[in-house]
């Protein structure tokens, strides 16, 4: 859904050469701007990963949790992209990314993040040894609070891996009737999906993030930046919700207010 019209587009040489500008450099679909931050991700995906192995195996230091934090934020920006290009192409930008959504707030939340799980690990609660190799008894609770710490821990991760599943399948199945921005004026492309995982949740991509997001704090150990996520998420979404299901209303009418009825957000308190 977005503001464009689907009448066709002019043609002759100017308008050719508009339509080839947008794809070169600091144009909103530069085929080197998309290269570029493909690339970054790719390393840092890449570079996360080996850090995330060698801390795993060979310490039993709790900050593995920071490059899967990052290896998460890698594969969550790059399919955001790819599932924009894949199935709803028309829309797809550089800003398809949301590298720089919302900011500087979305940078601050992750710095923040990053920064809690550091000081947390090392100068509140330092581990007591980095041995050369993780002994196997590291990864058994041995108290109460070591086995919740686990319990979370498990639950961080399942969380992370349903909410980019369900993102990314809403995502797939949406297509073209997708897209990252609310819109205010319907398309001839534009449906109203109701089947697959719209049939189970009247919002997947917003229900996807809200728990990935929670899971990585989770995983992070984060005890203050999980409640800065959630109530920060909840406000957003609530009324981000309440906007789009205005517009999807005029859109479909009543079509839309059954399905709303028959529909949760599995969201808590929205919807």
């Amino acid at each position: 859904m977005d503001s464009d019209s689907d009448s066709p587009a002019p043609s002759g040489p100017q308008t050719t050469a508009l339509l080839e500008q947008q794809y070169l450099p600091r144009g909103k679909k530069s085929l080197s701007g998309i290269a570029t931050r493909s690339f970054c991700l790719g390393m840092t995906l890449a570079a996360s990963v080996m850090a995330l192995l060698w801390l795993l195996l060979f310490t039993t230091s709790p900050l593995w949790r920071l490059p899967f934090f990052f290896a998460a934020l890698s594969v969550f920006h790059f399919l955001e992209f790819y599932t924009t290009a894949a199935y709803s192409t028309r829309d797809a930008t550089v800003k398809s990314f949301l590298l720089t959504a919302n900011w500087p707030a979305y940078a601050i939340a992750h710095a923040s993040a990053s920064v809690e799980c550091l000081v947390t690990n090392t100068l509140l609660f330092p581990p007591s040894r980095y041995p050369t190799t993780a002994a196997s008894s590291s990864w058994l609770p041995s108290s109460l609070a070591s086995y919740t710490s686990q319990v979370l821990l498990l639950a961080g991760v399942s969380l992370v891996i349903l909410g980019q599943t369900i993102r990314s399948a809403a995502m797939v199945e949406a297509g073209p009737s997708f897209n990252h921005v609310v819109q205010h004026r319907k398309r001839d492309s534009h449906v109203l999906v109701t089947t697959g995982v719209y049939g189970h949740l009247r919002h997947p991509s917003y229900f996807g993030f809200f728990w990935w997001a929670v899971g990585t704090q989770l995983v992070l150990g984060n005890v203050v930046c999980l409640v800065a996520y959630v109530a920060v998420l909840w406000t957003f979404f609530s009324s981000r919700v309440k906007v789009e299901e205005a517009a999807l209303v005029r859109f479909f009418g009543r079509e839309y207010e059954d399905y709303k009825t028959r529909v949760g957000t599995k969201m808590p308190f929205i919807g």
